[in-house]
């Protein structure tokens, strides 16, 4: 009954290794893998083979474009009077490894970077 259950665990943990080993990664997306915890490389779409518990893949990114819509933004013109313009924008992430580790928050740079652009080219 012994070796029976020794086989069972060995079955069990060599299953374990294969699902961490192999890794399908969709179209439009993009995985960064980190070994022991730093930068090893990005996992484009199909099937990639990870070393298990030394490489650890982050949550996949979506690479499609993507739609941010604002509340509308009271903006001055030129001549001193206040207009609320509603935008609407489309972007794509296109370096995943700068998504991952060059910002915290991206939604919400490109937000902040719409709103300063939009109000600086209105009032210009």
């Amino acid at each position: 009954m012994a070796p029976l259950i020794v086989l069972a665990v060995l079955v069990l943990f060599i299953l374990v290794v294969l699902a961490r080993t192999i890794r399908v990664i969709p179209q439009a997306r993009a995985g960064v893998v980190e070994r022991l915890g730093r930068y090893s490389r990005t996992l484009t779409p199909g099937l990639t083979l990870v070393v298990p518990f030394v490489d650890r893949v982050k949550p996949l990114l979506d690479l499609r474009e993507q739609v941010l819509s604002f509340e509308p933004q009271p903006v001055i013109t030129q001549d001193n009077l206040v207009v609320n313009i509603d935008s609407v924008i489309y972007f794509q992430i296109t370096d995943p490894k700068a998504a991952t580790y060059e910002i915290a928050n991206p939604v919400d740079a490109i937000d902040v970077l719409t709103v300063t652009t939009l109000r600086n080219v209105i009032a210009a």
